[in-house]
């Protein structure tokens, strides 16, 4: 059964990673709040997923430490947080008892799961694929899953690493959308991509992240309008960021 306070503010202090000398992560102070849907940009090897992977308790830093709702994280909390991979990390079983699987989890009494479970996966256009086993969908209808199983929940916050990376139009498209309705609903975004047009999209305000740490964060508009620092400039001209 999950707690009933919330995880959020979600707040990052001192946190440092290191991997053989080498700066993953440093980053004084991160504050995740608010209702606005936070995209996090930056080149390869940034640190943007491992970021998210400790803010979301997967990842333990060297220094500092994460806390959520102003205390310490736990697994009673973590169903209140929400993630979805690159890469759809599904059951082996249906696509509806993924989604039942994740409502048992969360405590939902039991004679609610199916309709609720139905009713998740028809916001996703999954209902006729409900009985399909989830690893012999597509990869789009994976990932819708995967969105999906989460929201289904109703998470206070839900962290995207690359949901639609691989990903055809239709796909990303169905995805964006899914994402929307959970931010409506009141869930807490934060989206990590590559894709500036997905950023455009979607942001209400932008993170961006250049060799471990947070060198920009601004409103979505006045980033891509104007971002102050050289390397989100250089970003978003598509050039080489050292």
């Amino acid at each position: 059964m999950r707690e009933s306070r919330s995880v959020l503010p979600v707040t990052a202090t001192g946190l440092h990673i290191e991997r053989d000398g080498r700066r993953l992560v440093d980053v004084p102070e991160f504050v995740v709040s608010g209702r606005a849907l936070t995209v996090i940009l930056g080149p390869n090897g940034a640190g943007k997923s491992l970021l998210l992977r400790t803010l979301c308790g997967l990842v333990q830093p060297d220094r500092g430490r994460v806390l959520w709702g102003g205390g310490a994280p736990s697994r009673a909390l973590a169903l209140r947080v929400g993630l979805v991979f690159q890469k759809p990390m599904l059951l082996r079983r249906s696509a509806f008892a993924n989604v039942v699987y994740a409502l048992r989890l969360a405590g939902v009494p039991w004679r609610e799961r199916k309709g609720k479970a139905m009713a998740a996966l028809d916001r996703a256009g999954l209902a006729a694929l409900a009985h399909v086993p989830a690893r012999l969908l597509s990869g789009g209808e994976q990932q819708r899953l995967q969105v999906v199983r989460a929201m289904s929940v109703a998470p206070d916050i839900l962290f995207l690493d690359e949901p639609t990376a691989s990903a055809d139009p239709a796909s990303t498209g169905a995805v964006e959308d899914l994402v929307r309705r959970a931010a409506a609903a009141g869930t807490k975004i934060v989206l990590v991509t590559h894709d500036l047009g997905q950023a455009r999209r979607m942001a209400d305000e932008v993170v961006f992240m250049n060799r471990g740490r947070v060198v920009e964060r601004a409103p979505a508009a006045g980033f891509f309008r104007q971002p102050h620092s050289a390397a989100a400039r250089a970003y978003l001209a598509g050039e080489i960021v050292l």
